[in-house]
């Protein structure tokens, strides 16, 4: 099995982040968690979690196993489900995992309406659900959801919940059975599921030895394939920040001496690998990468990643007679983990102080490499003149040290977009991590939550991120400026001043159109770029004020122009959710932005 977490990540302080396929955007494209080789055939049975509205570890006095995130249906559809329905109807999943949480009162494994009504009922999943490990004894004994294991074991059951991460439905369904609360139909239900998932997975078709997959074992691991896989992984995830006077990338031709400063700089405690993490193949750190380019002096800084003591004056003496200088910054474990969120995002300790002590003696470039699994307020290094570049690598994973070093050093050009808003410090000492409502709230000062909502300072936006190349877009053809929506006789809409009309299968078959887009890499180096396409929909049903709608990735030669094309489907990548949570069309002005592009176009009646 292969757990693949999905949430939306709505929170800066949210400490998860790391484990997940992950974006703040609640409407995310082209995730593909658990694709199959076909519908009945499996490889691997890839599950999708933590289900649903699953945004909180542990935050002041608040927990994740008693924590009942209040959530209107508005914000459940139409960002908190979007992922998971992406899992199952696209992604084909075997599997989704529900939470710990509550969610409006009722436990995320004990809701029917959550599993057997949406998961079950309206995405048809082909598969089997299961809890997280003791989700279903965190609802009796934490939550005191209900007053007998026996009945906490019959919600679960009765609810849709076929496998149980723990052993409460051992110990108590059958007693939960003999008492007439578990439904025979249900037991049936689990059952069918589980042992259909293992079907598909080949544990009935005899001698593994003879299937298909039966001969992959260990030698299968650490393969030059699966290895370059690593590396190359680490370097699509690093995210170039900053590149002031083109610092970047530095060539082992000048650079002759480099700094390694910094408490991620030598990891040997596999900091890079997150966390749930099997042994590494081989594990380079950012040091060993770095000294593979060029002659390098260490020095920790810190005396651990918390930074309680700055050992500066050793760091400035080195940093002074270098050529150029990496500081590898950032947290670790200790600092975002499981049941661990964050309540300060600037970067840990005197780490700050290290690094602005470190640029004022140095005589070369200064290059910050941060390790984290979510966002940092590192705005002091982004106006900070000596500080040259930023670079974004995450916990990129056993390769991660060749990967940094070779963005560093050119051999990468880097791709790399943030897929989450890094906020200030002020952003986090400002909203309350229990209030899961997204959109902002002006009568009580509540800013809102994620790009799509949130207007105000960021330290560097959603999908922000550098290349050492330059790249234009051109609309490729013309976009259409009037799409008319065909209403059956007699609809409201037709006699009526209509903000929005439901989204219905009729009305959406000539809602498409397509957006064709010329890409042009104008600098000197080869290299990837992704094509972001945003929506701004009118400003009904308190609407997103824009939205990430599609993207693609192209590689493109210095010089070299693409045509990239998208199909954009007004009722699917255009539409919003009204406070009802019923998907809608909005009517009047939208418009379409890719970089500096903008499309006007208006959806009528």
């Amino acid at each position: 099995m292969v757990w693949c977490g999905d949430e939306v990540v709505t929170m800066k302080s949210r400490s998860r982040v790391f484990w997940w396929i992950v974006a703040e955007d609640g409407a995310e494209k082209e995730i593909r968690a658990g694709r199959t080789l076909n519908q009945t055939r499996l490889k691997v049975a890839a599950c999708c979690k933590h289900y649903t509205a699953y945004d909180l570890e542990h935050w002041k006095e608040f927990d994740r196993f008693t924590f009942d995130a209040q959530v209107t249906q508005q914000d459940l559809d139409d960002t908190y489900q979007p992922p998971f329905k992406s899992c199952v109807l696209d992604g084909n999943v075997a599997s989704v995992m529900c939470s710990y949480n509550q969610v409006n009162g009722k436990p995320s494994c004990g809701n029917p309406e959550l599993l057997n009504g949406v998961v079950r009922g309206q995405w048809k999943l082909n598969g089997y659900i299961v809890s997280d490990c003791d989700s279903v004894e965190v609802l009796f004994n934490h939550q005191h959801y209900k007053n007998s294991p026996e009945e906490a074991a019959a919600v679960a059951v009765n609810s849709g919940l076929d496998l149980d991460c723990g052993s409460f439905l051992l110990e108590h369904v059958e007693a939960a059975v003999n008492r007439g609360l578990v439904n025979e139909s249900s037991i049936n239900r689990a059952v069918t599921n589980n042992f259909a998932t293992l079907m598909r997975l080949g544990f009935f078709d005899g001698n593994p030895i003879n299937q298909l997959y039966g001969n992959l074992g260990l030698n299968d691991i650490c393969t030059k394939e699966n290895q370059e896989l690593a590396r190359e992984a680490a370097l699509q995830g690093i995210v170039l920040l900053k590149n002031l006077g083109n610092s970047l990338p530095l060539s082992p031709a000048s650079v002759k001496s480099l700094a390694v400063i910094g408490p991620n700089a030598d990891d040997k405690d596999f900091n890079m690998l997150g966390s749930y993490f099997g042994n590494p193949c081989e594990y380079t750190t950012p040091l060993k990468g770095l000294t593979a380019y060029v002659p390098t002096v260490y020095h920790s800084g810190c005396n651990r990643i918390l930074c309680d003591v700055a050992q500066v004056d050793e760091a400035k003496k080195i940093a002074s007679t270098v050529d150029a200088v990496v500081l590898v910054m950032g947290s670790n474990q200790s600092i975002e983990a499981e049941g661990l969120d964050r309540e300060d995002i600037t970067l840990p300790g005197q780490q700050q102080l290290l690094m602005s002590e470190v640029a004022k003696v140095a005589k070369g470039p200064v290059i910050l490499v941060i390790m984290s699994g979510g966002g940092m307020d590192v705005q002091f290094a982004k106006e900070n003149p000596k500080i040259t570049g930023i670079l974004w690598a995450g916990f990129p994973g056993e390769a991660g040290g060749t990967a940094i070093a070779d963005v560093i050093f050119g051999s990468h050009n880097p791709s790399g977009r943030l897929p989450l808003t890094w906020y200030p410090q002020s952003y986090a000492e400002k909203i309350n991590m229990t209030d899961m409502n997204m959109r902002p709230n002006p009568t009580t000062g509540y800013p809102g939550r994620t790009y799509r909502f949130y207007t105000g300072p960021t330290v560097y936006p959603f999908g922000y991120g550098l290349s050492y190349s330059g790249f234009k877009h051109r609309l490729a053809e013309p976009l259409p400026t009037i799409m008319p929506v065909e209403l059956e006789e007699g609809h409201a809409c037709r006699s009526s001043d209509c903000k929005s009309v439901n989204v219905v299968e009729p009305m959406c078959k000539n809602l498409v159109f397509g957006v064709h887009l010329s890409v042009k890499n104008v600098g000197k180096l080869a290299g990837s770029h992704t094509v972001l396409v945003f929506s701004r929909p009118p400003r009904v049903h308190n609407a997103p004020h824009k939205q990430l709608v599609a993207f693609e990735k192209v590689h493109l030669r210095s010089k070299e122009e693409e045509v990239v094309r998208f199909e954009i489907d007004v009722c699917k990548d255009l539409s919003v959710v009204d406070e009802m949570g019923n998907r809608k069309v909005a009517l009047g002005k939208h418009v379409l932005r890719v970089g500096n592009l903008k499309h006007f176009f208006n959806v009528t009646i």
